[in-house]
């Protein structure tokens, strides 16, 4: 076993753990076990048994998210105090006066992108998993979690005649090309690219408040609804097709996920919350967070009808009449 087969080993036996798991009950429920079908059945379970699992993550992902776009007028204003500064200790206490907002606000920029960082060793294990299935010895010792017989059957199993481990880039330089591989591969890579475009568009244009859309923080979500797209596509002409079953079947989670958030727990002062605001109304219902801004109403002080302060003047007594 190689320098990365030891680093990979805990991550790639419990893929392999769950993936035998929902294959075997699939079977049970009388799916046929050498079909394409199971085997991505089980991968897009594998989805959902992950993206439950990192649920409250998620939640706090949001919290981080929602954190930052408050805090993006101080931050702008940080920004432009030290404008032009380039020295190291400009530069020094610029970071410790951010750190110090963040610390304030309770915001930790790390968490916006914790939930797809714990996604990647199941990511890099299915994927290395798939890459080493075709090996002989693999298929006569079994691989993590699989049997032998789960792992011949993971590997020749096919839909549209396309297997789990075949990848795009070695298919359209063969001779002949593998078209069918070509072909549903541009068709998975399509999906998974189009649902994270999708996805970063709709938090941009929809669940971000007017003082998130200006600054750093926009102009890195424009990056992001860019880049990551662009990285996919590269990423995908060399994933198997089973790792493009995994990611796409995750970005339409994300989707969903992510749309039922905006539109039933959108960011103060989004668009979304508008949109939110007119359907309560429409419905009858009071506009979400009238109750903070009553309760802050009520809080305030209210007039006595006495002018107090240095400059109040004494009250007059009453002389008595001769």
């Amino acid at each position: 076993m190689g320098f990365f087969d030891t680093i990979m080993a805990p991550f790639t036996w419990a893929v392999s753990f769950i993936l035998s798991m929902f294959h075997s009950l699939l079977s049970a429920l009388g799916m046929d076990s050498e079909s394409g079908w199971n085997w991505t059945i089980s991968i897009i379970l594998l989805v959902i048994l992950i993206r439950v699992i990192l649920i409250p993550l998620f939640v706090r992902q949001i919290k981080s998210q929602r954190g930052m776009q408050i805090i993006q007028p101080e931050i702008q204003k940080l920004q432009a105090k030290y404008k032009g500064k380039k020295d190291p200790v400009s530069r020094q206490a610029m970071a410790q006066e951010q750190q110090a907002l963040f610390k304030k606000h309770k915001v930790n920029p790390f968490m916006t992108c914790l939930p797809i960082l714990a996604q990647m060793p199941i990511f890099f294990a299915l994927f290395w998993m798939l890459n080493r299935m075709r090996q002989e010895q693999y298929q006569q010792d079994g691989y993590g979690a699989l049997s032998p017989q789960e792992v011949q059957s993971f590997d020749g199993s096919s839909i549209f005649g396309v297997q789990m481990s075949d990848i795009f880039l070695p298919s359209f330089q063969a001779d002949p090309t593998q078209w069918n591989v070509v072909f549903l591969a541009i068709i998975l890579i399509i999906c998974m690219v189009g649902s994270q475009f999708f996805t970063q568009k709709q938090l941009m244009s929809k669940n971000m408040s007017e003082a998130a859309m200006q600054g750093q923080f926009a102009q890195t979500q424009k990056i992001m609804l860019y880049m990551l797209p662009l990285v996919f596509v590269i990423g995908g002409v060399n994933f198997p097709v089973g790792v493009l079953i995994y990611w796409t079947a995750t970005n339409f989670w994300t989707l969903g996920q992510q749309w039922w958030v905006i539109r039933n727990n959108p960011t103060p002062g989004s668009l979304a919350e508008k949109e939110l605001n007119l359907r309560r109304a429409a419905k009858g219902l009071p506009p979400i967070n009238e109750d903070k801004t009553a309760k802050a109403k009520d809080d305030k002080p209210k007039p006595t009808g006495k002018h107090l302060g240095q400059q109040a003047q004494p009250s007059k007594k009453k002389r008595k009449k001769k």
